[in-house]
């Protein structure tokens, strides 16, 4: 599985040569007790539970390229969430239940931030937010290396045609506004380009004001064909989040969808998952993207699935943006 991180490694950053070369590959480990979010992205394959290696991004996006699957899926995870016990059996779930609708088809590729690996949910929660909004340089790197790497190799005689999608879960979120946010400030001061054909804001523990226009947020939808928001009032991560970020903000976007979806751009969709989550993801309701208590692909996820197959968001009614997500509709 190939994968990007901005964590620590035990091995340090990549080594230099004196020609400026980087000595690639290198056998890699997390440090797992340093959530210091790195400036630096590192771009890498897991060959097996606890065994990573670094490849760099010039062989990481053309492996991509090369790759059989005809569209990527990038995943942002949530916080408090370690590479082996939680983001790669996740991002291996989310790859099992691609392949069951379309086997191959879809690849499936974590970017592990630096989440902590203390005790406790409330220092762990500060903890992340704060590695989370300083991750927001790395992924902005990652953004232009891909664009950079982009002008040189995908040339009208050998063409990349596969589409991008990216879910971002939880605190994900912030990641993915700030890295966007860095990517217009340093990068690319004419705005963000359009790179992705879906992205999925799952359980966004970011303010529910963040895709308005004049807000950072607004630039998510500038990059994608389409925006889906998936919320839950009875999210109860959602509700600690509103509580610690009080002297902040109030609402959270997982919690309540956009505030008022009219004040966001027309490829912005929001859909009411508080029917079910608390079903698939007993008690606290958050997890609820994945599959159902069967271990069956659940509604958010199929319908992920129909807007990744088809370039559009499947809604009930015509021309509306916000509904409840209680059945398989377009089925």
């Amino acid at each position: 599985m190939l994968f990007a991180t901005n964590r620590v490694l035990k091995e340090g950053p990549t080594p230099v040569n004196p020609d400026g070369s980087y000595t690639l590959p290198r056998q890699i480990n997390f440090d797992l007790e340093n959530n210091q979010a790195e400036q630096s992205i590192y771009f890498c394959r897991r060959t097996d539970s606890n065994n990573y290696v670094e490849i760099g991004n010039r062989a990481f996006f053309s492996e991509l390229k090369a790759s059989p699957a005809k569209q990527i899926v990038l995943f942002l995870h949530g916080y408090s969430a370690l590479p082996e016990p939680a983001i790669f059996p996740t991002a291996g779930n989310l790859q099992a239940l691609f392949d069951r609708k379309a086997n191959g088809e879809i690849l499936v590729v974590p970017l592990i931030w630096p989440c902590d690996a203390d005790l406790g949910a409330v220092k762990d929660y500060y903890d992340d937010q704060i590695a989370a909004d300083a991750s927001d340089i790395a992924y902005a790197r990652m953004f232009e290396k891909f664009l950079g790497w982009r002008e040189g190799n995908s040339t009208l005689d050998d063409p990349c045609t596969k589409p991008i999608n990216l879910i971002a879960h939880s605190m994900g979120n912030r990641v993915l506004r700030g890295a966007i946010a860095r990517t217009i400030e340093y990068f690319q001061p004419r705005g963000f380009p359009l790179i992705f054909r879906n992205i999925f804001m799952a359980a966004a523990d970011v303010s529910n004001n963040t895709l308005d226009f004049g807000q950072q947020g607004e630039y998510i939808a500038h990059g994608s064909r389409n925006v889906v928001v998936y919320f839950a009032a009875d999210d109860l991560a959602m509700r600690a989040s509103k509580v610690a970020n009080m002297s902040v903000t109030a609402r959270r976007m997982g919690h309540t969808g956009p505030e008022r979806i009219a004040n966001t751009p027309r490829n912005v969709f929001a859909l009411d998952c508080g029917d079910f989550n608390n079903v698939y993801d007993n008690p606290v309701g958050h997890g609820y993207f994945l599959t159902d208590p069967s271990g069956n692909s659940g509604l958010v996820f199929d319908h992920m699935w129909e807007c990744v197959a088809r370039g559009r968001v499947p809604m009930q009614a015509t021309n509306s943006r916000v509904q409840i997500l209680k059945t398989r509709f377009w089925t």
